[in-house]
């Protein structure tokens, strides 16, 4: 089974990121972030986890307000470095571990947390600012003397949960240290043999916006480190306009920490902590030793049946299947290029020359084949959504009843024979749709009777 080895915590400011980028382990101002994060980088050399679960926000980079949602977990196969608006990083993309992702998932929501979900999404500085100090990408899958002109890969595997922590209401301390412990549930839950270091980042005292820009608080944040770590349900009741108060509202993001505290034992023993404020904000590092005992008997099988317990015996519905992370993450491209032709740029190219539209595409060349066949059915098959089938069948004049009768291998007119209005046929509305052929009024010439 899977299993937590410990605990990271680390402030993501840019600044990390910037003094990586510009070279300035040297610089005596600098110096001092590369000297705190020298044990992290060695503790995970050391220890080898498998994947990093990575708790972070997103700075309104790819998650806009136009939907903004409390807890968001990356269940992608990959992650790219986002553009901040002066040009992405010059790191290569960190793989994820979409399985670990899904059991995850899977289980928050069984423990009540509503969970979003997401993938294709680059993370900005919130991740990749520690990630890239604390364990760099380096050639030949991980060898520091790889061949000239390797590919660099980082040594571990990523899970992102970014939390929405910038527009309030924002989820209260308590309820982000019950997800940790509903993370550890999750994560001890999981059947492959993994080693999972949890990484808490932001904070920690600082304020960016207003007249009270620039604001820290060093006693604060010593006191913040020692309460974390040993007493975090004291935290875990302090109130939003508390953590502001003394930390700065922007600083109130350490709220995220306790994520990661909740996922390790009630004791833990920490190896390693710092702390610098060289400008705006003030960076921590700390590691923390799990000190659990493994799950007691049973304990693990019964979480496991929870699970299970809301699509028991859904296998057994014929032609049916349920949409799932697996299918999701598996059939991304071919719904996501679906989904593209609700832009109408991008459907007029479809409808203009469709041979040339999927070949320029990223989809397999089944999943093309699929789409140029109308394959209806090998399309749900293949992990397409019926929404999506919904979306081309408007673009190209085939009703929803015809693509119901062809997912039941039936002709229209048998299909129509079950159904209590036989004459009903019909496609989503919209103004830009061509009366198709199948809609024809009905006839109003009179005739003589014979």
């Amino acid at each position: 089974m899977a299993r937590i080895i410990g605990g990271i915590a680390a402030s993501h400011t840019p600044t990390i990121g910037f003094a990586v980028d510009r070279n300035k382990r040297h610089d005596p101002v600098w110096a001092p972030i590369f000297e705190a994060f020298g044990p992290v980088r060695q503790w995970i050399e050391e220890r080898r986890p498998d994947v990093l679960l990575m708790v972070y926000n997103d700075h309104v980079t790819s998650f806009f307000f136009d939907h903004y949602s409390a807890f968001v977990l990356g269940v992608g196969e990959r992650w790219e470095v986002a553009d901040e608006g002066g040009g992405a990083r010059d790191l290569p993309p960190i793989e994820g571990h979409a399985a670990l992702a899904r059991h995850i998932g899977q289980s928050l929501m069984t423990d009540e947390f509503d969970m979003s979900f997401f993938q294709d999404k680059p993370l900005d500085h919130g991740c990749f600012s520690p990630l890239s100090i604390m364990c760099p990408p380096q050639a030949a899958a991980g060898m520091p003397d790889g061949p000239a002109g390797a590919q660099p890969a980082w040594p571990v595997r990523l899970v992102p949960l970014q939390m929405g922590v910038l527009q309030f209401p924002i989820p209260s301390a308590r309820r982000c240290y019950r997800l940790g412990q509903a993370l550890r549930r999750a994560i001890e839950s999981y059947p492959e043999d993994l080693s999972v270091a949890v990484v808490a980042t932001g904070g920690l005292s600082h304020q960016v916006h207003g007249e009270r820009a620039g604001f820290n608080n060093p006693g604060w944040d010593a006191r913040f480190l020692a309460t974390f770590e040993r007493d975090p349900e004291r935290l875990a009741e302090m109130t939003q306009a508390e953590f502001a108060e003394l930390g700065g509202l922007e600083g109130a993001e350490v709220i995220m920490w306790l994520t990661m505290r909740g996922a390790l034992s009630a004791q833990v023993r920490q190896i390693h902590q710092t702390y610098y404020l060289p400008s705006m904000t003030g960076i921590a590092t700390a590691i923390y030793e799990n000190q659990a005992e493994p799950p007691v008997a049973g304990e693990v099988v019964r979480h496991r049946a929870r699970m299970a317990e809301q699509l028991a015996g859904v296998e057994g519905l014929s032609g049916t299947y349920p949409f799932d992370l697996e299918r999701s993450v598996r059939a991304y491209r071919l719904n996501r290029f679906l989904h593209g032709l609700i832009v109408p740029a991008t459907r007029a190219r479809f409808l203009a020359d469709e041979a040339a539209c999927l070949a320029a595409s990223d989809l397999s060349q089944t999943e093309r084949e699929l789409i140029a066949r109308r394959d209806w059915r090998g399309l749900i098959h293949h992990g397409a959504i019926f929404f999506m089938l919904e979306k081309l069948g408007a673009v190209v004049g085939t009703s929803n009843l015809h693509i119901y009768a062809a997912m039941r291998g039936e002709s229209l007119e048998a299909f129509q024979k079950t159904r209590n209005a036989p004459g009903a046929l019909y496609s989503v509305a919209g103004k830009d749709t061509a009366a198709p052929s199948w809609d024809a009024p009905p006839s109003t010439e009179h005739k003589e009777p014979a």
